[in-house]
This record gives structure tokens, sequence and C-alpha cells, in this order.
């Protein structure tokens, strides 16, 4: 009988940091901006003989509050190295990174396997480093240019605890919230400025061993990760079943092929030959001062979550949607503060219409210039039925095409709903009376048919009519006409 196998997965995170310069020196970290390609460059991130570095203090702060944010110990007194080997996107030969002391170790954060199960995945490490240079290849040749070169990177490396590719996901999602809760991070995988590295293997399920595992580069989207990941697990388990041998090695993923393909082979720590950067001296952190960083942890995804199922009575679904970006959580309490509406009426406007309106126009919720007590208003006026529903989205496209107020288009595009109960019950009675072979097929069996007349309704009232009232009515009538 053939072995069930699991994956064993672990992530290494590659974030650029949110800083004015680049780690070791002056030079713009806004890269993206520079008009030229190696327009934005000096002798230090150009790696010129004689330059001399200096460690970027914003950096440090930053890489200590997301050690913080994943429970991570700040060590105290941490060290710089040089990483070394040679590719044309290095210019001095060797990277600046830390390796036997980070400046935080030792975390860990709580994901979903994939079947509502907890999951602690321990944080092995969270280091700083700079970013290489960017690398544009042609034909016959490649190009390269040194703006982004130097730019202040931070690497999250996991442990190898993951064993589900929708745990990876999970994980990947939850550190991207974090990254961009903090402001360390835009989160812009399409930019680059956020790269994922799966390090796969696979075993019997039931086994301890770690057998030999392979490492997926410059992963740059969800999609990607998922995808690259589920490729290689299945790859390696053919190759096991098959009497074969997996090798260790550096792997790139095709996206348009769907596969995986061998870059080099997978280096170790040794092969890097790690020393200790002689041009700059250890970092050593007071208390102090890795309490006034702790102090400026906001409430992060995992606490806001659990608040807005607490005070909110969300779903626990419905509260990690809301809380998966901090301006769309800050948008909804903002509402809520100033509607009379429940909450979770409230999650459904923007998790349904709000939600759709910015899908299809392409647009974020960092791009939302409805205020939220506009949105508030709207809410409230469906709520206590001044409008129905279908009004309400109507209304709601013409805010955020034109603005405006609320109550002034309902009255310019006459929607205000329709609440006599002797006006609907008129409209309902010639419905039924003008329509009697649809009457006796509903009073057969069809129950189908229901929806169609409330459809008559709607459109004989341009969907004004309370949809309660005539549901009633409706109801009503149908059955006095089975007598």
């Amino acid at each position: 009988m053939k072995p069930t196998y699991e994956p064993v997965i672990g992530l290494e995170i590659h974030g650029e940091l949110l800083t004015n310069s680049k780690m070791f020196c002056s030079c713009s970290a806004d890269y993206g901006s520079a008009p030229e390609p190696n327009t934005n460059i000096c002798p230090v991130c150009t790696g010129l003989p004689g330059a001399m570095p200096v460690v970027n203090k914003k950096a440090t702060e930053l890489a200590a509050l997301v050690g913080l944010a994943l429970n991570c110990s700040i060590n105290k007194h941490n060290t710089f190295a040089r990483k070394n080997y040679y590719y044309p996107d290095l210019p001095k030969g060797y990277q600046i990174s830390q390796y036997e002391l980070p400046i935080a170790e030792k975390g860990s954060l709580k994901v979903n396997d994939g079947s509502e199960n907890q999951l602690e995945v321990r944080v092995r490490r969270v280091h700083i480093e700079e970013d290489t240079a960017k690398l544009a290849h042609e034909k016959n040749y490649a190009l390269v240019d040194f703006n982004r070169a130097g730019v202040p990177l931070l690497e999250i490396v996991s442990e190898p605890d993951i064993r589900t590719v929708e745990a990876a996901l999970d994980y990947a999602t939850k550190i991207r919230a974090i990254l961009r809760y903090l402001g360390v991070n835009s989160g812009d995988m399409e930019k680059g400025v956020l790269r994922f590295e799966a390090n796969i293997s696979v075993r019997p399920v039931g086994s301890d061993e770690f057998r030999t595992r392979t490492e997926i580069k410059n992963l740059n989207s969800f999609r990607a990760l998922v995808r690259a990941s589920q490729y290689e697990i299945e790859r390696q388990i053919k190759i096991y079943e098959e009497g074969g041998t997996v090798v260790q090695e550096t792997l790139g993923w095709d996206d348009v092929r769907g596969v995986t393909t061998s870059q080099r082979s997978k280096e170790e720590a040794h092969d890097y030959r790690y020393f200790p950067e002689p041009d700059l001296p250890p970092l050593q952190l007071l208390d102090a001062w890795i309490e006034s960083i702790r102090s400026q942890l906001p409430e992060l995804p995992e606490a806001k979550t659990a608040r807005f199922i607490s005070d909110f009575g969300l779903t626990l679904s419905e509260a990690r949607f809301l809380t998966s970006e901090q301006t769309l959580a800050n948008y909804f309490e903002s509402v809520v503060a100033k509607s009379k509406s429940p909450a979770k009426t409230i999650h459904s406007w923007i998790a349904g219409e709000f939600m759709r309106y910015l899908n299809d126009s392409g647009l974020s919720i960092d791009d939302v210039t409805l205020a939220p007590e506009t949105l508030a208003k709207l809410i409230d006026m469906v709520t206590d039925k001044t409008i129905g529903a279908s009004a309400g989205k109507t209304v709601l496209t013409e805010l955020f095409k034109n603005g405006g107020d609320p109550a002034q288009i309902v009255k310019e595009k006459n929607l205000l709903q329709m609440t006599d109960v002797n006006a609907i019950q008129e409209i309902v009675t010639k419905i039924l009376n003008d329509n009697p072979k649809e009457v006796d097929e509903f009073n057969a069996g069809k129950e189908t048919l229901f929806q169609w007349f409330m459809g008559q309704v709607a459109r004989a009232t341009k969907g004004k009519a309370d949809p309660n009232v005539a549901k009633e009515l409706m109801v009503k009538g149908l059955e006095e006409r089975k007598k």
C-alpha cells in the first residue's frame, strides 16, 4: 500500500520597509519614482571601494516593531554580517544582512489550517538586510538598475511548521496584514515590495523526519504561492512514489506554464561564507528603547477580529473580512458610530454592494471618498424603510459616482418607498386578476411562481413597494384564490 504523504512547509517573507532613505546610505528608498535607471545611487549602494555604510535608524525601529507584533524576543545585542554570493544584482559581491544575532527571534503566529483548526506557526527570526539591484533580461544580455540596491529589506523566516497549502496562504495573508497595519510595508505585491519564498518537502503521514527540501524563490502573489506550492508538493510525491530522489535545489515558478523550474543547487549557510560585517558595529538596544517601540503597536488584526465579534456580534468570517485591511476596519467602525442600524446590517452593505462597486470599478478601499456618515445615512434610510433595498443600491451608485446627499438623491429620483397598504393591495389584486393562469398553476403546486408574482409587484411599483407588505398581501391573495 502506497504511503500517504504530507507537506512540510516553511516560508520566508521579504518585505521592503517604508523608509525615506536606503538601509546604509542617504539615497532615497523610493526607487520607483527615480527618473532614470542608475540615478538614485551613491558610492555606498553601488559598492565602490572605501564607501562606509551607516545603519538606518528608522528601518531598525520598524524591524523591531514587526518583531514585537509577531511575539518575538528582541535581541538587545544584534549584529550585521556579510552574506557572500556573486550575482550581477549585488554590486559589492555580498549582501549586508543579519545571521547569528538577528534583531528578533523565537516568535509565533496562529493561523488556520484550512479546516477551521488553529495552528501555531513558530517564527524563527526577523532580520534586516538590504535589497538587491534590479535586472532586466534581454535576449543575449542583462541590464542592471542599481536604484533599488540598498533599499531596507525585512526577512521573516518561519519554522517548518506548516502542513497544508491553506495554512501557508493564511500565514502569508496574516503577515501581509500585520505589515500593513504597522505601516512598515505597502503590501503591493505587483510592485515586488513583498515577496514569498516557500521551502517545501514531503514525508509519509505520521513521520517526524525532515526530508530533502526545495526552495521556490520570488513568489509575488498569493495565487503564485498557492499554485507553486501545490505543484511542488505533487511533484515531490510523484518522485517518491516512482522510487526517485528529491534533489535539494532552488526553484523558480513559471506562472504561465504552471511549473517549477530549476535555477541552481540549494545553498546552505556555509555556502554563503557568513562573517561579521567589519564596517558596522553591533547594535546595542536599550530596554527603554524597546519599550518605546512596543508602545507604538496598534490593535493588530487578530485582536481587532476578536473585538468585532464580541462588540458587534459578527461571525468569525465577517470579522476577518472587515479586519483584513486596516482602512476597511476603520471605515466600518466609523459607519457604525454614525449609524442607527445594526452592525451586521452595515457589514452586509459593505461586504455586498459597497465592495461590488469597488471591484467593478477597479478601486481599493484606500480610494474611497464616500464619507462614512453619508453611507450611514443611506443605510439608515433603508433600515427604517424610507427607501427599499433596490433604491438603496441606486443611491449608493450615485453617491460613488457624483457624491451628494442621500435624502436629496432619493427626492430627485422619486425613490421613496411605498408603504401605503391600500395602494399596494390594489396593485396586488390587479396582478392576480390579470394572471389567472399563473394563479391556478401556483395553487396546483408550482410554488416557484411566487417570485414571479413578486417581480410583477416590483415592476408595477418600480421597486418602491415595501417588500414585506407586498409579500404578506400576495400570500394572502393567493391563499384566498384557493377557496
